[in-house]
C-alpha cells in the first residue's frame, strides 16, 4: 500500500494526511453565487423585480423569515410553506443538473484516494442535495460517508460534525485535515484539534483571518496537490 500523503505546516514541518474531511459549499463545490443569489432568482420567477439588493438583506434569514421578508416588502401572494417549496426547487435543479467543481478538486481526490487517504464529507446541505450533486459529479465513491448538520443535530459552530466523520474515518485526529472556506467552521475545527486547510471562495469576506487560522491555506486544489504529495 502506497505511504499516506503529506503537507507542510505553517512551521514547514511534514504533516501526514490519513484522513481528511471537506466541507461541500464553497469548498469543493463552486456553489456560494447560488446561494446568495436565490432569492432573486425566486422573485424574478414571479415577474417581480427588487429594487434593493434582496440577496444581502435575506442572507442571514432563514428560509421561513426570508418567505415572511417576500410575502410582506413584495407582496408575494403565496403561504410561507409555497414560497419555501419554490426557492427549494430552484437549489435542488441547481445541485442536480448545474453545480460545478471547484478548479482541481476532482483531481486533487483522486490524487487522495489513490494514496490511500480516508475521506468524509461534512456539510450544512441537505443530504439528498449532496448525494444528487456527487452523483452528477461523479466523486461520490470517494467518500466513505455523508454527514449533515441535519442529521447530526448540531452546526459547525460546534464540534459534533467534525469529531462524527473522524469517527467514521478511524484516523488520528493529528492526521486528519479539515477543508473548509467559511472561517466560523475553520475556528470551529482548529479548536477541536483538528488540522485545518482553509480553502479560498470569493463569498469568504474574512480571508485574512482564514488565512491566520488556517494551517495551509489553498486559493486553488492544484496547490493543494502540489504540496498533499
Amino acid at each position: 500500500m502506497p505511504d499516506a500523503a503529506c503537507a507542510l505546516g505553517k512551521d514547514g514541518a511534514a504533516m501526514n494526511i490519513k484522513g481528511a474531511i471537506f466541507d461541500l459549499d464553497g469548498t469543493l463545490l463552486d456553489s456560494m453565487p447560488m446561494w446568495d443569489g436565490v432569492g432573486e432568482q425566486y422573485l424574478r420567477s414571479l415577474g417581480i423585480y427588487q429594487k434593493e439588493d434582496v440577496n444581502v438583506i435575506l442572507k442571514d434569514m432563514s428560509l421561513l423569515q426570508g418567505a415572511a421578508y417576500m410575502q410582506k416588502m413584495y407582496g408575494v401572494k403565496k403561504t410561507s410553506d409555497e414560497i419555501i417549496d419554490g426557492i427549494n426547487g430552484i437549489v435542488a435543479n441547481f445541485y442536480c443538473s448545474k453545480v460545478q467543481l471547484k478548479s482541481g478538486a476532482a483531481e486533487f481526490l483522486a490524487h487522495l484516494a489513490k494514496r490511500d487517504v480516508r475521506l468524509c464529507i461534512a456539510t450544512a446541505t441537505d443530504r439528498c442535495l449532496v448525494e444528487a450533486a456527487l452523483h452528477r459529479l461523479g466523486i461520490g465513491a470517494y467518500f466513505c460517508g455523508i454527514f449533515t448538520c441535519n442529521e447530526v443535530g448540531h452546526g459547525k459552530d460546534e464540534p459534533h460534525i467534525y469529531e462524527a466523520a473522524l469517527r467514521r474515518l478511524g484516523t488520528p485526529k493529528e492526521s486528519t485535515w479539515v477543508f473548509e472556506d467559511a472561517v466560523y467552521a475553520m475556528e470551529t475545527a482548529k479548536a477541536a484539534g483538528f488540522p485545518v486547510a482553509g480553502v479560498y471562495d470569493a463569498a469568504e469576506n474574512n480571508r485574512k483571518r482564514a488565512r491566520q487560522i488556517s494551517d495551509f491555506y489553498i486559493t486553488d486544489f492544484r496547490e493543494a496537490q502540489e504540496e498533499f504529495s
